[in-house]
């Protein structure tokens, strides 16, 4: 195949993004990953997507509902402790599609930022067959409880800003399991689940990789628009009406992330004042 007739990493990337059968996606994206490595891909040097992709590739279930609308269950119960896991599942999928998307949208970033959101798709990937398979244990699937879709709502939100979309999908959003996921280790070391527990430390680790990769670019992407990136996160986070971390902070693994003392003694302490002029709709 000649270079002009080559795909392109981008155009590869949505098409791995649309897939909606998981097992494909995973297969999906390790081949990128390789055929981005080997050279087979080439940048497309344009936008291969206009606009948010609101419905990205996806099993018809779980039902998608509010999060308020997604049933509270006794963790101690065996669906219980199945709901917390599709949760879990639920999250690490839709990682999948966002650094996918990352990768299809943000054409004009180096290649090393190709190379980064590839790498997390694939850890995303792996993260979701882990923790299905604990799920199976419990004798369920994906798909078998509601979720929500607040993660993938911000991705759309953020679809047209680079900074934002760093700063409040990664390093927002995704940075809240760095603080949930020990007390919930702790839990389930309690009730004796010690299977799913080394799932979660694997999670948790790489989940410190995949917020700096977020950190890091966000950073570069303010360096380049000029501004203060640590007062700029907070700016965003009240500008698009985001959720405000809420500590406490896992503080060594935020600091590992990205994250300075300061930058976290200011999020627990300074919590601004509304936003005054509304957003725009994306």
């Amino acid at each position: 195949m000649s270079s002009a007739q080559q795909a392109t990493v981008e155009a590869a990337a949505l098409a791995a993004l649309m897939r909606a059968d998981p097992a494909k996606k995973a297969i999906a994206v390790r081949a990128l990953l390789a055929d981005w490595q080997s050279g087979a891909l080439l940048r497309a040097g344009r936008a291969v997507v206009d606009g948010p992709v609101c419905s990205p590739g996806r099993p018809p279930r779980p039902e998608l509902v509010s999060p308020d609308a997604v049933p509270r269950r006794a963790p101690g119960s065996r669906e219980g402790h199945a709901a917390l896991l599709h949760a879990v599942a639920h999250i690490e999928f839709n990682a999948i599609n966002l650094a996918l998307d990352c990768v299809a949208r943000f054409w004009d970033q180096p290649d090393e930022f190709v190379t980064d959101w590839l790498g997390v798709a694939v850890e995303e990937a792996y993260h979701f067959g882990l923790v299905c398979g604990r799920l199976a244990a419990d004798g369920y699937a994906y798909g078998d409880f509601p979720a929500h879709n607040g993660l993938w709502d911000m991705c759309c939100d953020t679809a047209g800003d680079f900074v934002a979309r760093m700063a409040l999908v990664p390093r927002l959003l995704e940075a809240r399991g760095l603080d949930a996921t020990p007390p919930m280790i702790a839990k389930l070391l309690k009730g004796g689940d010690a299977d799913t527990v080394a799932v979660l430390q694997i999670i948790l680790r790489d989940e410190i990789g995949h917020v700096a990769i977020g950190d890091r670019w966000f950073r570069a992407g303010c360096a380049a628009r000029g501004l203060q990136a640590e007062s700029e996160y907070r700016d965003l986070i009240v500008r698009f009406d985001a959720p405000w971390p809420k500590p406490p902070f896992n503080v060594p693994a935020r600091l590992q992330a990205g994250f300075s003392q300061n930058e976290l003694d200011r999020l627990a302490n300074e919590r601004p004042a509304p936003y005054r002029t509304p957003r725009k709709p994306a």
